[in-house]
């Protein structure tokens, strides 16, 4: 009797895992409306479905539940964006990630917080996500400026004899990563003296670039141009082809994809930060995620491909951890801890951004290789940035 009862209650539980709702996630991205953010929406997507596999064990299931991940596509577009966050909710997805575009993923957190469903931000990069901008229902898993500028500070050696001239494109992410180098330069007693903006859609920085080194010309001391773009692919070869050796001025850059790497490859020697390379984190999951990357893509995982993988880390660790409801989840990803390509992160109690180490590196030339390659310096633990709360 005891043996006929074991098998129903295996029947019933297997028919009840064969009938579970799927859990909905939604994934919004900048897939289409710019060629440069297409770029990175193909890799958020390969990411995420790569951290789904991993984090699960390949069955793309927690707890007996089918993760049922829902593609969208923002065009780049605020209102869209808006309204596909809206879309992705009424349709049952407990939660949604999203999107490349600072300016875009601000647009969506007001959705969030009407809908009383979470927003995990990935990969869009500025501050105010959680700071001024941010409500409750959103966390982070992508680095901010803070992170940059502070890893880069450190890996441009500033001192007190230091003066910084900033270019890049006038939209969110930039000014904001503006606003947050001159907090990290003021520790080391450097200062960013000029900043030139120019227009999303620019293709010639020589007008901008004789204005940086003017405003600079006046500093006795050692001068960086920092170049900060999101857009622009190739600013590295257009400021090599302008020389600023002529003028006296250094430059130092943020590491990021492997195509503006290739770019990179006029600035042997260049020391500078990076959120990642990878060559440079040394752990398991990152082992795996090169592994398979290269298994199935023939390539290795670029600097996106890592934003994606994580948000999916983070989200199958709290369902674990958790059951499929907002505030159940919120209480449980509150500090929580996770794996990642980068090693353990977590999110912060107060304004739910994710902590994470970064990289100092020094780029080498190899005639075999595309692209220039960053070789770890250093890694930079968590710890040692100061990254503000401001929400």
């Amino acid at each position: 009797m005891r043996q006929i009862l074991t098998v129903a209650v295996l029947a019933l539980s297997c028919m009840a895992s064969a009938t579970a709702q799927p859990i909905k996630i939604a994934v919004i991205q900048d897939a289409t409306g710019s060629v440069v953010l297409e770029s990175y929406a193909k890799q958020v997507y390969r990411g995420f479905d790569l951290g789904i596999a991993y984090a699960t064990d390949g069955t793309g299931e927690v707890k007996g539940r089918a993760i049922q991940v829902i593609k969208k596509d923002t065009n780049v577009k605020p209102d869209r964006a808006r309204a596909l966050l809206a879309e992705a909710y009424q349709e049952g997805a407990i939660l949604a990630v999203g999107t490349t575009s600072s300016g875009i993923a601000k647009a969506m957190l007001p959705v969030a917080e009407e809908y009383g469903r979470i927003l995990l931000v990935s990969p869009a990069v500025a501050d105010s996500i959680t700071g001024e901008d941010w409500n409750r229902f959103i966390f982070k898993t992508s680095r901010n400026n803070s992170y940059d500028m502070q890893a880069q500070a450190i890996a441009m050696g500033l001192d007190k004899d230091t003066a910084i001239g900033v270019i890049g494109e006038d939209y969110a992410f930039v000014r904001d990563g503006v606003v947050a180098l001159k907090k990290a330069a003021e520790k080391y007693g450097a200062k960013v003296l000029a900043e030139e903006y120019v227009p999303t859609n620019t293709t010639d920085l020589t007008p901008a670039l004789e204005r940086l080194a003017q405003k600079l010309s006046g500093h006795k001391g050692r001068k960086i141009i920092f170049p900060y773009f999101g857009f622009l692919p190739n600013y590295m070869g257009k400021i090599a082809n302008w020389d600023p050796s002529r003028y006296g001025l250094d430059v130092s850059a943020i590491v990021v994809t492997l195509p503006i790497l290739e770019t990179y490859k006029d600035f042997p020697g260049m020391e500078g930060s990076a959120f990642y390379y990878y060559d440079l984190p040394n752990n398991p999951v990152n082992d795996w995620l090169v592994k398979e990357h290269q298994d199935r893509f023939n390539e290795p995982p670029d600097f996106f491909t890592v934003e994606g993988f994580t948000a999916a880390m983070a989200i199958v660790t709290a369902l674990k951890q958790s059951v499929p409801e907002t505030e159940a989840l919120i209480k449980t990803m509150k500090g929580m801890s996770f794996e990642s390509p980068k090693g353990v992160m977590r999110f912060r109690p107060e304004d739910h951004q994710a902590t994470m180490p970064m990289y100092h590196v020094k780029l080498e030339v190899d005639p075999n290789v595309a692209w220039a390659v960053p070789k770890l310096v250093r890694e930079i633990g968590a710890e040692e940035m100061e990254i503000p709360i401001n929400n």
